[in-house]
């Protein structure tokens, strides 16, 4: 009974003392709240110098990145083709000197790839109807258009795959990536190009998402197990593109494509190959003709290297 009695007193002392306690530390706590706050007068004051446009200590909102208004008109946007990589600015010597030529496959690597493009060339020349009848500008613009998101496919898988090999291996990639990033985004401004001539169907659309998703699933497994094949079917590639564009501009000189020597060029190849202002379609033909050489070349180079020789191409040439 006794010990019960003492328990109580001294529960009832404690509760005592932490209550005065508490009372002393929220009197302190809420002068120490109350001394930070401004006093009417102040707020005041301050509002005024606001009104006044001294904004001394208040930032205008105006002025913050946060609060500008962003364009959102195609009309408030910089125009495709303002930021590109490095890649070659063609002479006119150089526009007219482009040869058709083709590499005589030699291993059975190049003539899987040889053989593997003409049987992709001969069915898609029969699929897509461009062999059949007079050709026009309809069936050109399609046939640029489609075969532009194909070859925009293999630069930018290859640059991936090495990029990611160089980071997993904790090894430099030899100078390739860039120039294979190059090779990607030229051959996707050929297809912007033609696109300020054209508005695809919803069938072309899908057209291009099924190619693209097969494509791009069987090179990257190809790259993945015989890098100098891909180059190789890409120079074998290249070389078809090469003939493709020197029969565009045969229509253009005396078929039915004569009204493209008239026909000017898109802004956006003026400013990305840097054309003059006077340019036409025919001029931009010739441009596009001497990237695909280039590609050519490139894919053939590297065909024949090892994948841990250095790179000869130099940014942009």
């Amino acid at each position: 009974m006794k010990s019960l009695l003492r328990l109580q007193q001294r529960f009832i002392c404690t509760r005592t003392s932490l209550s005065n306690n508490w009372g002393s530390f929220d009197s302190n706590v809420t002068k120490l709240c109350f001394n930070k706050l401004s006093t009417k007068k102040e707020i005041e004051t301050a509002y005024e110098e606001y009104k006044d446009g001294k904004f001394d200590q208040i930032p205008d909102p105006k002025q913050l990145d946060h609060f500008k208004n962003k364009p959102s008109s195609v009309a408030g946007k910089p125009p495709p083709g303002t930021h590109t990589l490095p890649h070659p600015i063609w002479t006119k010597e150089q526009l007219v000197n482009v040869k058709i030529t083709s590499k005589q496959p030699e291993g059975k690597v190049d003539k899987m790839a040889y053989y593997s493009v003409q049987g992709i060339r001969k069915g898609f020349d029969i699929c897509s109807g461009f062999v059949f009848g007079e050709r026009n500008e309809k069936k050109w613009l399609n046939r640029i258009c489609f075969l532009e998101t194909v070859a925009g496919v293999p630069g930018m898988v290859a640059a991936m795959a090495r990029h990611m090999k160089s980071i997993r291996r904790l090894q430099r990639d030899y100078g390739w990536i860039h120039t294979l990033l190059e090779e990607a985004e030229n051959e996707r401004m050929h297809l912007l190009t033609a696109l300020e001539l054209k508005q695809p169907s919803l069938f072309f659309k899908l057209a291009v998402i099924g190619s693209q998703g097969v494509f791009v699933t069987l090179f990257t497994g190809a790259y993945i197990v015989s890098p100098k094949f891909c180059h190789r079917f890409v120079g074998y590639l290249e070389e078809e593109a090469v003939k493709t564009y020197t029969k565009c501009l045969e229509d253009i000189e005396h078929g039915p494509m004569q009204h493209w020597k008239k026909r000017p060029a898109t802004d956006l190849a003026i400013r990305y190959w840097s054309l003059p202002k006077d340019a036409t379609m025919k001029d931009v033909i010739l441009a596009i003709r001497a990237d695909e050489a280039h590609h050519r070349v490139v894919n053939h180079t590297l065909a024949s290297m090892k994948p841990d020789d250095f790179n000869p191409y130099d940014p942009g040439k």
